[in-house]
């Protein structure tokens, strides 16, 4: 994919559904009684591959555009899939769906891409191990494949190392099956789209401060699901508006959860002319419309609480850093290195090949703003947020950009690029 600068651009757009909320509505939708009907449903690859899995252990799954309708068997209705469950390249689907395997009354085989084959999952198969899970690396390397027989399971307190929604997700999912109360207590909270639905669905969870706690449930009720665009996905869009001479945009019905915000928050710290105008809920989750326009931008420190609110908008967030007067820290995001790429590394990279003044640390960067970056070939490393970061960063580089990988978006974004021609531009 090539791509040169453009002098400014303007518009008003949608972006696709809530990637972490569609996964959610298809595993509570399969273990719900009842049909449960989402509209605004990303279709991209990750979410897709999450269908295909609940589909192999007998959910009946319509997908027509954006809405989906899931006829739910039940807590307890899930069949044994005949053939390995294959998750593509989503770290989600994986380290979710082990949470509710691992109660069930089959065994089953969990593998993905080459990606997911050196994700971390130790760090769900020792909390699930802890409730009575019998969970193994078929490899014994902590990674995918992993193999799971359903066990019965044990409420148990969890103090988690990572503030990883995943992890605590799987955990509070495994524990709709225990034996009595389940809760997960985080460094720093983490999203928390799976409280917010498992409210919807009925399930007794409450939240106080850094710890969830969920109860058994005998049964979970389907309710229609209204997802709101993805916060990640904006991202791209409102660090393009803000480093992009004479450029203006409006993103519709974004999801603004106070826990997925912290890109909002970084850009009133970096002062850029953005604006936030409210709407009401859907189905729990804060929505709003966001505006911004070009900005002079100041650079700034990101980390500690907020680094889980914005964990996959640095990537980013490290490209506006470098249009920004002074420098930028990055620190506490270690997290970054295992994602589809170590993108700690790869933007460190793939930015000093455009020009950029950046340093690569063990937990983040520090990105030394103002100077001008010009084309380069990016290798995005087959990761999807990375390709769509450059994307942006080429929009305002001398010279021709050529992002290798390119069609790596379709696990998040499937019409970025078009969405970007669709823009005004200048």
């Amino acid at each position: 994919m090539k791509i040169n600068r453009v002098k400014g651009f303007s518009g008003e757009i949608k972006v696709p559904g809530d990637k972490s909320i569609s996964h959610r509505s298809i595993m509570l939708g399969s273990l719900a009684k009842g049909t449960t009907k989402v509209t605004g449903f990303l279709t991209g690859a990750d979410c897709l591959s999450t269908i295909d899995c609940f589909r192999k252990m007998g959910v009946d799954i319509e997908l027509h555009d954006t809405e989906v309708t899931v006829k739910g068997l039940g807590l307890h209705g899930l069949k044994a899939p005949t053939d390995t469950l294959d998750v593509g390249n989503s770290g989600t689907t994986t380290r979710l769906m082990s949470g509710i395997l691992a109660a069930q009354n089959f065994s089953c085989r969990v593998n993905g891409d080459a990606s997911i084959q050196k994700r971390p999952m130790k760090r769900i198969i020792t909390p699930l191990s802890m409730m009575g899970a019998d969970i193994k690396s078929e490899a014994d390397n902590g990674c995918a494949p992993l193999i799971i027989t359903g066990s019965k399971l044990h409420g148990i307190h969890y103090d988690s190392p990572v503030a990883s929604a995943q992890v605590k997700s799987a955990i509070l999912l495994a524990g709709l099956y225990a034996d009595g109360e389940t809760s997960v207590t985080e460094p720093a909270i983490s999203r928390n789209h799976t409280e917010l639905m498992f409210k919807e669905f009925g399930v007794d969870i409450n939240t106080v401060g850094k710890t969830a706690t969920v109860k058994p449930a005998e049964e979970l009720f389907a309710r229609d699901i209204a997802v709101p665009g993805d916060i990640s996905s904006a991202a791209y869009f409102m660090v393009a508006a803000a480093i992009t001479p004479n450029s203006c945009i409006t993103i519709k019905n974004v999801g603004v959860n106070p826990t997925r915000d912290g890109i909002i928050r970084v850009f009133e710290m970096m002062g850029a002319d953005m604006t936030v105008d409210a709407s009401s809920d859907t189905t729990g989750e804060p929505v709003a419309d966001i505006t911004v326009k070009t900005s002079s931008l100041k650079g700034c420190t990101i980390g500690g609480e907020l680094i889980p609110t914005l964990i996959d908008e640095i990537p980013a967030l490290a490209i506006m850093a470098c249009f920004a007067e002074g420098d930028t820290i990055i620190k506490d995001a270690a997290e970054l290195k295992v994602k589809e790429s170590n993108r700690i590394e790869v933007m460190a990279d793939n930015l000093s090949a455009m020009g950029a003044d950046i340093e690569a640390t063990d937990d983040g960067m520090i990105i030394h703003g103002g100077r001008q970056l010009h084309g380069a070939t990016i290798d995005s490393k087959l990761d999807h947020r990375i390709a769509m970061s450059f994307a942006i960063a080429a929009m305002n580089a001398d010279g021709e950009t050529d992002i290798l990988g390119a069609e790596c978006v379709n696990i998040s974004y499937p019409s970025f690029y078009e969405d970007i021609k669709g823009l005004e531009l200048k």
